[in-house]
Parts: C-alpha cells; structure tokens; sequence
C-alpha cells in the first residue's frame, strides 16, 4: 500500500487513541517504497508486544524484508512527536530465524528473569533474548527447521514444518525432543487445549469440501 505520511500509512506501525478515532504515531520503514513495489509488506505478520524492560515499552515487528525491527513504542519513528512522514526511527534491526520472509506470528515469554521471543519462517527457527541497559535482541539459538507460528505450552516449544512435522524444543536451549510425523500444511499453526496438541494440515488453497486435524497427546493421557 502507498505512503504519504498523512493519509496512506502502507507498511507503517500505528498507535491509535483508545477509542480508534485518533491516529496518534507512526513507524515507518525508510525502504518503504521498495517494499510496496515488491509486495514485500510488513502485514505478513503482526506487531509482538514485549514487557517493559528497564521502563521501556518496546514491540517487534517483523514482515516479508526478512528482518525484525526493535521499535520503542513512546517513540515509534525515534521521535516523541504525533504522525509524520518521517521515516525510520527503530531502535534495532535484526534476520528472521532462516533469514526468510515473516508470515508467520512470534511468541514472547518471560522465564526466569528473561525476555525470550521465538519466531519461524521457511527456512529456520530461532530464539531471541531481550537484554541490556539499551535493550536488544540476542539470538539465544537458532536452527535450520523451517515451521509456522510456534506455540508455546507446558514449557516446550512446538513448531509445526508444513513439510510433514511437528517439531516439539527445549524452549531455553533450543534441544529437538521429538519430531512427529504430520500430514503437510499451509501455514497451519498448532493448537494446544486440554492436554492435547492439535494441528490442522492441509492446503486451504485446494478448496476441498473436507479436512483432517493432527492430534497428539501424552503418553496415559
């Protein structure tokens, strides 16, 4: 979508006044033209908003540049200013897990004192550590098995491979502890509920009138 930086905000992050009706900031990347050119949106995935570390309210935004962007939200464009036309202004830009395109959404978890975010594309599965007097992200540990929206429950880190897997982690060393067979997908995430993980497979974009779910579940349970 365009930008003008008044009435088209494509590829931008917006903070609204609470009842909607106010657009109060904006993060904009300095590319944005390239990326509207190159249908390499940033709504392939969605903002992830972190705990406040040191007093700083920070949120990640990733997307199809392949890259992540450390925003602090009292000041989005690097500017404690309303929304301009001004371009930039992250804190930090970090690669995707595989250094592939985002169309997936990232998990944040507070454990043990620390800030982890885990994320996947096609082509690889990482897990980032918020830190530092200026925070910033580190990447804790990283692997070459693609997947969808991670799901994280029970203290493991389940990644669903469209390929055919479901590949359950060690959320703070990363460790594969299992990888289970799975029908391919299409961007199908996990689902975890009443001790069970259920993962829809299949290709909505073959239209057919049935499906089939994936469902595993403890051993006894």
């Amino acid at each position: 979508a365009p930008f003008n930086g008044s009435t088209d905000w494509g590829d931008s992050v917006l903070e609204l006044s609470p009842d909607g009706k106010r657009l109060l900031h904006n993060w904009t990347p300095t590319y944005q033209a390239r990326l509207n050119a190159t249908d390499g949106d940033l709504g392939s995935s969605v903002p992830a908003v972190l705990p406040e570390v040191n007093g700083r309210r920070l949120a990640l935004q990733g997307g199809k540049d392949s890259t992540f962007h450390l925003l602090d939200l009292d000041r989005l464009n690097g500017t404690t200013g309303g929304a301009s036309s001004r371009l930039g202004g992250e804190l930090q830009d970090i690669p995707t897990p595989g250094s592939d395109q985002l169309l997936t959404a990232p998990v944040v978890w507070s454990h043990r004192g620390r800030i982890y975010v885990f994320a996947a594309d096609n082509s690889g599965t990482a897990a980032y550590i918020l830190s530092g007097a200026k925070p910033r992200l580190h990447v804790a540990w990283q692997n070459g098995s693609g997947g969808t929206s991670p799901v994280l429950a029970g203290g493991l880190l389940y990644v669903y491979n469209p390929s055919g897997s479901l590949n359950v982690f060690d959320p703070t060393s990363g460790r594969e502890l299992t990888s289970l067979s799975a029908g391919s997908g299409h961007w199908n995430s996990p689902i975890v509920a009443g001790g069970r993980v259920i993962v829809p497979v299949g290709d909505a974009n073959n239209h057919l009138t049935s499906g089939t779910i994936d469902i595993y579940h403890l051993p006894g349970r």
